[in-house]
């Protein structure tokens, strides 16, 4: 795939969450509860070995007046993030007279397995293993995450979540609502619980299965052919998707999930109208897919004849590249280490490639160095002073699944000689501590054989203010003006969590009105933040004379929107996810030219009178807004205006400080884009 998205502040948890119920993400019931609740239940005791094989019965905690089981996963996302926390509130309440037992009745879940996920998570408390889901039946577990709070009666007065940091797609900067800690400050002081229902987020429990050993469909004749074609790209060891799908055994335990995944069209991720454009990358199961995986699951899982199984897939290790990159550059000299929870602000990583010369780029490939915490990578380069920059800078990017591009020798991007490279990456915390140092390779094209140059175009909108409450709110941009023999290669649509859907239509002026024409490229009616798509046409598009692409999204402010950080905010253009963005990134082919052409990007350095015009801009931003007298300018200095709309333009390493050389070089690149119309 040539082109993957540009998702400048995608801050959220790990996008493969996707995999988690949707429905759970904030709801809580106290008078309303589910016909099969188990408050107020008595959990009779029982038995269970630790990772050790020490058995430990119910009964051993007699001398403790609460007990919490929190059933829990090795392998699902959100059980990982909350182990620490888990461990937290243990250490916490244990003086309290808490007892905290983690329990796992995954039957794809082994006891090794258990074992490090405590000591990857510095886990203390009891971790228990339910052979045959016989704990998890009693108390009607169905998730992991998922924790029941017992009293001195040994009787359940809390089932639910842990906290509402961590969802479905969603990562809060800190729990809005405690509900396990509130529950056990209620029980501890004598009082009531206060909602002592709330709908737990988490993957299914994996529990035993009894096949029908006469099902026509089994994993070895049809349903392992189905995984390898839309699945297995990415649940395999080593890459970012939270388990694996490559044998039997890693399936069975989780079948229940993969098709509340399926059904619910979250997986495999993809989310264009089908009724509208035609696209090379697209991920869709055919009915008769999805219905094979149904009936497989309602027969219990059966394996069926593993003679019968598809041979495997030789995915290749290192670089996916036709050959060995020409040319690798590191994102620093040194790893970066992702913490165990919490957000993970973009990281900007600026390097020099040491380009003494022009470059022409017909491959690359982003290898993260830890791909169970590096959600996208994406690599821009910037050009030097005095060189003419076509398009917004992009080079390559990394998304699960998808990490290179290779095109005929005739078609390259352009890296001037003196070129910077900004590496933007976006991690996501795992539980336990990680480091990551991620490359990019590149190969070289000869430049005479150059034809066609990829460059990434944008149609944006940031003066917008969506309003309070408003639930289908419409922001449009339009892209035109492009140069002769332009053709569209793909498309991508970024907005935040508010995002709804999107539309892009190509539109071509007639003589008359009857004469002009309007096409749907690209429709997303869900919108969906986690999966930042980028849709690669079947064919190229030509953008004629005259031709405009405009874009529409549509954003829900309120309440109904279960990722909506406040309903009740006035939204305006901005980095973070609690702001918006409304952008289209357009990836076109777009002729060479002659020699003459080739070198027509070069142009003069700046004059006497433009210099002296850029230094007096650069010291009069840093005189008004430098409070300590440092020399440079924090994000909190400057007015929430400035802030939102052109302190990033200023900002080139994303450090949050804007240097008297930023405001020098963001003067420069104003004065040469009213020069010569280049630029996003």
């Amino acid at each position: 795939m040539r082109f993957v998205l540009l998702a400048c502040c995608f801050v959220g948890v790990l996008s493969l969450t996707t995999l988690l119920p949707t429905p759970a993400m904030a709801k809580t019931r106290s008078s309303d509860e589910p016909s099969d609740s188990p408050i107020g239940r008595a959990i009779e005791s029982f038995e269970l070995p630790d990772v050790y094989g020490k058995q430990h019965a119910l009964a051993e905690w007699a001398d403790r007046s609460v007990i919490v089981v929190a059933f829990l996963g090795t392998e699902c996302p959100l059980a990982k993030l909350y182990g620490p926390r888990l461990q937290q509130l243990a250490t916490e309440y244990d003086s309290r007279g808490v007892q905290l037992i983690g329990v796992n009745s995954n039957s794809q879940d082994s006891l090794t397995e258990l074992a490090a996920y405590g000591k990857r998570h510095e886990i203390s408390f009891p971790l228990l293993k339910d052979l045959g889901n016989r704990v998890a039946d009693q108390f009607g577990a169905k998730r992991t995450p998922e924790v029941f709070v017992l009293d001195q009666e040994r009787q359940v007065r809390y089932w639910g979540r842990i906290d509402d940091q961590y969802g479905v797609g969603y990562v809060r900067e800190a729990p809005t609502q405690h509900d396990l800690r509130r529950a056990l400050d209620e029980l501890l002081a004598g009082e009531s619980v206060s909602t002592p229902v709330t709908e737990a987020v988490g993957c299914h429990i994996g529990r035993v299965r009894e096949p029908n050993p006469a099902s026509p469909v089994t994993y070895s004749n049809q349903v392992a052919r189905i995984f390898q074609r839309h699945c297995v790209e990415c649940h395999r060891p080593g890459e970012i998707a939270p388990f694996t799908l490559t044998d039997y055994n890693d399936v069975v335990g989780w079948a229940e999930t993969i098709e509340e995944v399926i059904r619910d069209q979250r997986m495999p991720p993809w989310h264009a109208d089908p009724r509208h454009g035609h696209f090379a990358n697209q991920r869709l199961m055919t009915d008769d897919e999805k219905q094979t995986v149904y009936d497989w699951v309602a027969a219990g899982a059966p394996e069926g004849n593993p003679a019968e199984l598809p041979e495997p897939i030789d995915y290749v290790s290192g670089w996916r590249l036709s050959r060995p990159p020409d040319h690798i550059v590191a994102m620093r000299p040194r790893p970066f280490t992702v913490p165990s929870e919490g957000t993970v602000e973009y990281q900007y990583f600026v390097v020099d490639p040491g380009f003494t010369e022009d470059k022409w780029v017909h491959a690359a490939e982003v290898i993260p160095g830890n791909t169970s915490v590096v959600h996208h990578a994406i690599v821009f380069f910037r050009a030097p002073e005095g060189v003419r920059q076509r398009g917004l800078g992009w080079l390559t990017a990394y998304v699960p699944g998808q990490n290179h591009f290779e095109l005929p020798r005739t078609q390259a991007r352009f890296i001037p000689a003196g070129s910077k490279f900004i590496f933007q990456m976006h991690y996501t915390p795992t539980g336990s501590p990680q480091d990551d140092l991620t490359k990019v390779g590149l190969i070289f094209s000869d430049a005479n054989e150059v034809e066609e140059e990829l460059l990434t175009l944008v149609a944006i909108n940031h003066d917008f203010q969506i309003p309070p409450h408003a639930s289908n709110y419409r922001i449009d941009a339009t892209r035109e003006e492009f140069p002769a023999g332009t053709k569209l290669l793909a498309m991508a649509p970024h907005m935040h969590v508010r995002g709804k859907s999107f539309q892009v239509d190509l539109v071509r002026p007639g003589k008359t009105a009857a004469e002009s024409s309007r096409e749907t490229l690209l429709k997303v009616p869900h919108y969906d933040f986690n999966w930042q798509h980028a849709y690669q046409l079947a064919e190229p598009v030509p953008l004629s004379d005259g031709a405009r692409l405009e874009c529409s999204g549509w954003f829900d402010n309120s309440e109904d929107n279960l990722v909506n950080p406040d309903p009740s905010a006035k939204v305006r253009w901005g980095d973070q996810t609690w702001e918006e963005m409304m952008i289209a990134f357009f990836e076109v082919s777009v002729p060479v030219g002659d020699k003459h052409a080739r070198d027509s990007r070069r142009v003069p350095l700046l004059t006497p009178q433009q210099r002296e015009a850029a230094n007096r801009a650069a010291d009069d931003l840093i005189r008004r807004f430098d409070k300590d007298g440092d020399q440079r300018v924090h994000r909190d200095d400057v007015p929430d205006a400035f802030a939102a709309f052109a302190f990033n333009g200023f900002d080139t390493n994303r450090d949050r400080y804007i240097t008297r050389d930023e405001a020098f070089q963001q003067a420069v690149r104003q004065q040469r884009r009213k020069a010569n119309g280049d630029g996003p």
